[in-house]
């Protein structure tokens, strides 16, 4: 009996093998289940919103998270983001000034990033649920699978996409990326634990990447 995920038809297309596979229908009765016993994040509606903003024929950039934040109104599903009038965490600050420095926009007032996503910039985290106020709390349940199959239809699939992996987790989580079709740049992480080190910033990642997607005609992000 085929699973009914609330996606966009262009992802449905490209990753209806995976929802009938037996890992990712346990992982829908786990995530089922979490829901209605205790309160979690994002939205349900919302668990799949980084597709849903941003069409797989549309896709130029893929940005790689960990896990949702885990505070009451902050996770919307995408990557780094939160909804919007909610203070924005500390990685997203860091992000938003190496943004600032690196193509002399100014620090974006909100920390959604829809608008990112809807120019193609797919912002994914590792696991797309959590439970609230337990942090990695839904790690391990199937979620890493499923989006380790993301990455790889992206590569397989798709030519010249612009991967960010910032920090450790996210290089490990790219190791399958083939990096003769796609473009893969990586830094340290932005938390400030790491950019306060002088992993992350000046990677200069935003401009680096319209350069590239320029290079191949496409249109350039308005970060």
């Amino acid at each position: 009996m085929p699973i009914n995920v609330n996606i966009s038809p262009s992802w449905q297309t490209v990753l209806e093998t995976e929802f009938d596979k037996d890992y990712f229908k346990n992982l829908v009765a786990f995530v089922k289940s979490e829901y209605q016993e205790h309160k979690c994040f994002p939205a349900g509606k919302n668990i799949f919103a980084a597709f849903n903003h941003c069409d797989f024929d549309n896709l130029k950039v893929v940005i790689i998270g960990q896990d949702p934040y885990h505070g009451p109104g902050q996770a919307n599903g995408l990557c780094f983001s939160v909804n919007e009038g909610v203070p924005q965490p500390p990685s997203l600050i860091n992000i938003f000034k190496e943004l600032q420095a690196d193509v002399k926009t100014p620090i974006p007032q909100s920390g959604n990033l829809e608008r990112w996503a809807d120019q193609g910039v797919l912002l994914l985290n590792a696991t797309l649920t959590v439970r609230a106020h337990t942090a990695g709390s839904h790690q391990k349940k199937g979620w890493e699978l499923f989006t380790d199959a993301v990455i790889k239809h992206i590569s397989d699939k798709k030519q010249g996409v612009v991967f960010l992996l910032w920090g450790g987790y996210a290089k490990k989580k790219g190791q399958k990326i083939d990096t003769l079709k796609h473009c893969v740049l990586t830094s340290g992480h932005p938390s400030p634990l790491s950019a306060n080190r002088g992993f992350w910033f000046g990677n200069k990642h935003f401009s680096k990447t319209n350069d590239y997607l320029k290079q191949r005609g496409l249109e350039p992000i308005i970060w």
